[in-house]
């Protein structure tokens, strides 16, 4: 018998869930354990890609689009280069003054 009204919205204090059907323990339990990597589209990108294999084959693009571009170092490394060099000379060293 169903119920209604504000009797609706408890629970019950017990569930017998040996007589669901379906019902395997554990059942996603690995998956959850290895993490999820659900990402959010915004609706204009969702639009675009049918499903989750065309973003995949999207994006596996642009990785070998950037792979494909010669790397310079940053800023920051270069300036750990030179930075460096200058603590290395000697301490009499008349350079840089």
């Amino acid at each position: 018998m169903k119920r209604k009204g504000k009797e609706a919205l408890h629970l019950r204090e017990e569930y017998d869930f040996s007589k669901m059907k379906g019902g395997v323990r554990g059942k996603h339990a690995d998956a959850y354990r290895q993490g999820s990597n659900v990402v959010l589209l915004d609706r204009d990108v969702a639009e675009a890609f049918p499903d989750s294999s065309a973003v995949n084959k999207a994006l596996r693009a642009v990785l070998d689009a950037a792979e494909a571009i010669p790397r310079r170092p940053s800023n920051k490394a270069l300036q750990r280069t030179r930075g460096d060099a200058v603590a290395r000379k000697p301490k009499g060293s008349k350079a840089g003054r």
